[in-house]
């Protein structure tokens, strides 16, 4: 009898489009590989439907809060289903920006300067010289992300939005110009190996934007990227170096600035649940790496377990 795989997807995040859109591509790629397949828009009283349909495996496809830094996590150990991508710990340590940083550096990581202040503070006056970017410090799909050009007299205003629904804290970087490259990784925290490399040019400007990561012709994606060997091979040590200092597990990506002017990598996060809609980018690195969908996602079932 085939494993019984629950794909959890939707939730309450303000990713919820994009997870809807990875949990359905995902549950379609698993039936085609032989599973039975249930989706589950991912509700509060997601502990009772898990209890009643007792799947063999749930495929975390959630993105954001609740879904990604921990929280169901959590609940799947208590519910002693095994689940796909990171554990308790690697999600909820990656999805602090700033604490992931830390951590990521230690390690050898390279990071850009960088610090942590609310929202209402940066708003006031600039937490450093422009320009910088500021960004939640536990968000993705880079929502509530800002740019502060060189000269701009003001931060950003609308931080002081009363109705700013991504949370008070932010993570203030300097902002490192040049190519937007990223990796995935896929396997254990201490037996990994790195895909290739993606060079990311936005379309509609120099920013990759909530709408260039999602919608059709948003991006072009290079593959491999045209970058010198040695640093196309940094960028696979650093994003193993990252996946394993985090103690991430499954499939996990990562995102880097590479100024080619000044020949400086920055490390800017890792993914520990990235998008698999068919724009994403960890399908591409893996079909590139000789994997097909259904080959990646049968992989990530496989390798579901508990205690992660």
């Amino acid at each position: 009898m085939p494993k019984h795989v629950a794909v959890l997807m939707g939730g309450w995040a303000a990713e919820r489009p994009v997870s809807l859109k990875t949990g359905a591509g995902c549950a379609a790629a698993l039936e085609s590989v032989g599973y039975r397949v249930t989706e589950v828009d991912v509700t509060p009283n997601i502990v009772t439907d898990l209890q009643a349909l007792r799947p063999d495996v749930a495929f975390n496809a959630l993105h954001g809060p609740f879904g990604e830094d921990g929280c169901m996590q959590g609940i799947l150990e208590m519910l002693r289903i095994p689940y796909t991508h990171s554990g308790v710990l690697a999600s909820a340590l990656a999805m602090r920006k700033d604490r992931a940083k830390v951590v990521a550096s230690a390690a050898g990581v390279l990071i850009a300067k960088g610090l942590t202040a609310s929202r209402f503070e940066i708003a006031k006056k600039h937490p450093m010289p422009p320009p910088y970017v500021a960004k939640p410090v536990a968000n993705g799909s880079s929502f509530g992300v800002f740019i502060v050009k060189a000269g701009r007299s003001h931060p950003p205003q609308e931080l002081t939005d009363p109705d700013w629904p991504l949370g008070d804290e932010m993570l203030v970087e300097e902002f490192v110009p040049g190519r937007e490259l990223t990796c995935a990784v896929i396997g254990e925290s201490n037996g990994s190996r790195a895909l290739g490399v993606i060079e990311i040019i936005a379309n509609a400007g120099a920013f990759y934007d909530y709408e260039s990561k999602y919608a059709p012709g948003g991006s072009t994606h290079v593959l491999p990227a045209k970058i010198k060997p040695n640093v196309y091979q940094m960028v696979q040590q650093q994003s193993v170096m990252a996946h394993e200092a985090l103690g991430c597990r499954g499939v996990s990506r990562s995102d880097f600035r590479y100024d080619d002017e000044n020949d400086k990598l920055i490390w800017m996060e890792v993914n520990t649940q990235p998008g698999m809609t068919e724009t994403s980018l960890v399908p591409e690195l893996a079909a590139h790496a000789g994997l097909t969908f259904g080959e990646l996602v049968q992989w990530m079932v496989e390798d579901a377990s508990l205690d992660r």
